[in-house]
């Protein structure tokens, strides 16, 4: 969630009679956190889910792995005070969603697919502002994937993976 949007989201969950429970975090980019401690302040008995790689980065640390390219992360990784509840990894479950690894926008970026439909929920994993694409690659209308993208290979491997899925809808 962008950073002074939980005002906006707590008031949506309240128009439509829903109660949050989750919080599920696709990856730790500023605009994907940006709003969790304001979310959890309001909402301290949801869980805060994220993949165990990329929560590293909710604590400030930026080391990559021996075995991940070593290629400069992009985009901003804020430290957050909030912990997540729960680490997720490929294959886990959270209620209808099925965790799938997507690493390439950032190393330990995921994507979600809803087993009751197949829609799949895709994080940056893609971008359609201004046409369908990968994360890294440019596109003029709306570049900030790209720019934020830490490994372009991977981040289409990944890609390739989800598209592999057949998904029915695409939420990125």
């Amino acid at each position: 969630s962008l950073p002074g949007t939980s005002k906006a989201i707590l008031e949506a969950a309240r128009t439509h009679n829903l109660r949050i429970v989750r919080i599920l975090l696709t990856h730790a980019h500023t605009d994907h956190v940006g709003s969790v401690d304001a979310l959890h302040e309001a909402l301290p008995q949801a869980e805060v889910l994220i993949t165990s790689r990329d929560a590293r980065f909710l604590r400030g640390d930026k080391t990559l792995d021996p075995d991940e390219p070593k290629d400069t992360l992009r985009g901003s990784y804020p430290i957050i005070k909030t912990r997540p509840t729960r680490a997720i990894e490929e294959g886990d479950q959270v209620g209808s969603l099925l965790v799938v690894s997507s690493p390439g926008h950032t190393p330990g970026h995921a994507a979600f697919l809803d087993t009751r439909d197949n829609a799949l929920i895709a994080g940056d994993a893609f971008q359609t502002l201004g046409g369908i694409a990968v994360s890294g690659k440019l596109k003029p209308l709306f570049p900030l994937p790209a720019l934020a993208t830490w490994h372009k290979p991977t981040a289409l491997a990944s890609a390739r993976k989800l598209s592999a899925l057949q998904p029915s809808r695409l939420a990125v």
